[in-house]
């Protein structure tokens, strides 16, 4: 069995990084940028605390490779007019490149480009008092 590690550590140049002398360490670092690059999907949070953050969660979705998570509670606090702006906007754009949108709990509304859905749900399970469910996702209509 050592001469495998043997062979593996002249393979891959450095062997402190990822075995030592007795043959395995506890555990390997990955680079994380080198991680990030390999993704094909990003998921990614975003916070709405005024109208003008709807820009570049847009241009994101443009992109073509992100999800977006966003949290519209804090411009919900604030200004509803100016929320149901955004939400128009955010709409209208995904509609355009055929994404997908909808809401979930209160506070959160997902976005995507047009290579995912968002699922809604087909069977529908037993009913459950809202507080236990939380993370609900149906479409967006701003009832304020």
């Amino acid at each position: 069995m050592k001469g495998f590690f043997d062979r593996l550590k002249a393979k891959m140049g450095s062997s402190s990084d990822v075995l030592d002398a007795e043959g395995g360490s506890d555990y390997v670092e990955l680079n994380q940028d080198a991680t990030m690059e390999k993704a094909k999907i990003t998921i990614r949070p975003f916070s709405l605390e005024s109208f003008e953050d709807v820009k570049p969660i847009l241009d994101t979705l443009r992109e073509g490779h992100t999800i977006a998570l966003i949290n519209i509670r804090p411009l919900k606090d604030k200004d509803l007019v100016e929320l149901k702006r955004a939400i128009n906007k955010l709409k209208k754009t995904t509609d355009a490149i055929e994404g997908d949108v909808a809401g979930f709990g209160e506070n959160w509304i997902a976005a995507t480009p047009s290579f995912a859905r968002i699922y809604r749900g087909g069977n529908k399970p037993a009913p459950q008092q809202e507080e236990e469910s939380p993370a609900k996702v149906e479409e967006y209509h701003d009832e304020h």
